[in-house]
């Protein structure tokens, strides 16, 4: 009765799905792509995950970028970011996998990372967290806004008659 042991032991061992591996890097290639727009940038985010990407944003004030997952299995999460997108002194980044921070790993060359991290079933929330993201606002909105701040000035100078009360 023992030796059915060893004909089942190694056959659950070896059919038994590994999550710390990384993707190669033809393997980020045939991943799925999300199409982030910031203004009139537009980003193709690569990632691979065992869930339904729900929506990416960027959040400024944290300085994240914020993915809603659905139907998530647990699996491993590969995601290549650019470095304009999101980005962090010595690659120090924080992700949160549904407000709990998770181990993570990254490969960074010039131009972008790429992460690998552990999702469990049922999360519905990442949050990768850098100490810099692209910003908000454009640069000509933040003109438009010193222009106007300065024309207002202007004319409370002048001391206009319509400026009366």
């Amino acid at each position: 009765m023992s030796y059915w042991i060893f004909l089942i032991l190694p056959l659950l061992i070896f059919t038994t799905p590994i999550f710390a591996q990384t993707p190669a890097s033809d393997e980020l290639s045939n991943s799925s792509q999300y199409a982030l727009k910031i203004d009139e940038h537009n980003y193709s985010i690569s990632y691979v995950v065992n869930a339904t990407v729900v929506a990416m944003k960027i959040d400024p004030e944290s300085k994240s970028l914020l993915i809603g997952l659905d139907n998530t299995r647990d699996s491993r999460f590969f995601i290549g970011l650019e470095h304009e997108l999101i980005n962090a002194e010595n690659n120090e980044f924080v992700i949160l996998v549904d407000g709990q921070e998770t181990d993570y790993d990254i490969t960074s060359d010039s131009d972008s990372s790429t992460f690998a991290f552990f999702v469990p079933i049922g999360s519905e929330e990442v949050e990768i967290i850098g100490t810099h993201v692209i910003p908000e606002f454009p640069i000509g909105a933040i003109f438009g806004f010193a222009v106007m701040i300065s024309t207002i000035m202007i004319f409370t100078k002048i001391k206009a008659p319509f400026f009366k009360l």
